[in-house]
């Protein structure tokens, strides 16, 4: 079986000691093209020292690990170009026609190192592997499009919808919510993340929550790739090869009620409740009607969370880990961190 990768960043753990028999690349050179490619260019590899240090190291410990669970040959073929904005992989038509689109890709810098032209990579990269019967896609991306978040998650619905077209094929796409990083004062990066959990309604999607896995939020490009990759690939095994007993799916925000002085929050997937890391809870705000959010006290009751703070006797909304660079230390009792949330709907601006 065969699975396609893109993404924005690679890394090194053990890659020195890789020799996975099971386990064959694909690298798809970096290229674009102003119409639709028939052909490109590549060749299988197998798994070495050698090949694997040029490849996505996301990539390989997700194919790893399916090969070690499911005993079949893996085949991963990687098409990544780091940096770039979603737009590029998407089927030009797919994001002209939409004025917003367009509004958002005109803020990508134009830098001479990686394109920003709607379609130009998905032209040179993605088209030509249509013929191939791949299981699914995993991505890792969204740092390229922190210049106008709000429309991240339709961009990406067009980009999956656009792949599913061309290989003809309603396959699994999993993808990793972006890192912690210092983006700056508006929270650009946390509403990347916050469109990348509503790109869960999309059909046959999954996300992998990593806050716990960075060192450095100066660092957009966080060094640990094998617990990305290995969490990408529980996702796979749960949902694609019905491995129900493996937990893959991180908590997220499902709704809350204000009791009294106090506001509760319920998560999805909880199956055995949450835990904290450390005294006390961190990363959580609380808002009155004045909009105004304070940092709040937030202790865990059941498979909820209950959040308050002496200055908010009348809270109305919450948030959960909003800074760009913000690392909480609330998690399901598998270990999987919880998303960044908001309860509320308030516009926000640059």
């Amino acid at each position: 079986m065969e699975w396609s990768m893109t993404a924005s960043a690679d890394g090194r753990d053990d890659i020195a000691s890789a020799n996975v028999p099971g386990v064959r690349l694909f690298h798809v050179p970096k290229a674009g093209a102003d119409y639709p490619q028939v052909t490109g260019e590549g060749a299988w590899k197998e798994t070495t020292p050698e090949s694997v240090a040029g490849f996505s190291a996301v990539a390989y410990y997700f194919g790893r690990r399916l090969h070690e669970e499911l005993g079949v040959p893996i085949g991963l073929i990687n098409a990544s170009w780091g940096g770039t904005p979603a737009e590029v992989w998407i089927p030009e038509e797919r994001v002209t026609k939409n004025p917003r689109f367009v509004e958002a890709n005109a803020k990508q810098r134009n830098q001479p190192w990686w394109p920003n032209k709607p379609g130009v990579v998905y032209n040179a990269m993605i088209h030509p592997l249509a013929p191939a019967a791949i299981a699914g896609a995993i991505w890792y991306q969204g740092e390229g499009n922190t210049a106008d978040p709000f429309v991240y998650k339709d961009l990406m619905q067009q980009l999956i919808e656009g792949w599913r077209e061309a290989f003809k094929k309603d396959f699994p796409f999993y993808y990793v919510q972006i890192a912690p990083f210092t983006y700056g004062e508006f929270e650009s990066g946390t509403l990347i993340r916050e469109q990348q959990v509503k790109l869960l309604e999309v059909p046959k999607t999954g996300m992998v929550v990593i806050s716990d896995h960075v060192e450095d939020v100066k660092d957009i490009h966080p060094r640990y790739k094998k617990p990305v990759g290995e969490r990408l690939a529980n996702l796979a095994l749960n949902d694609t090869y019905g491995r129900s007993e493996i937990v893959a799916r991180s908590p997220v925000y499902k709704r809350m009620a204000v009791e009294k002085n106090r506001i509760r929050i319920w998560f999805d997937n909880v199956p055995n409740g949450l835990m904290g890391k450390g005294k006390e809870l961190t990363e959580f705000q609380i808002a009155g009607e004045d909009r105004k959010f304070v940092p709040a006290k937030a202790r865990i009751d059941g498979n909820t969370v209950v959040v308050s703070a002496r200055e908010v006797r009348n809270p109305v909304a919450v948030r959960f880990g909003w800074p760009n660079h913000s690392i909480p230390n609330l998690f399901s009792k598998e270990g999987l961190p919880v998303s960044c949330f908001r309860t509320d709907d308030w516009e926000i601006r640059p």
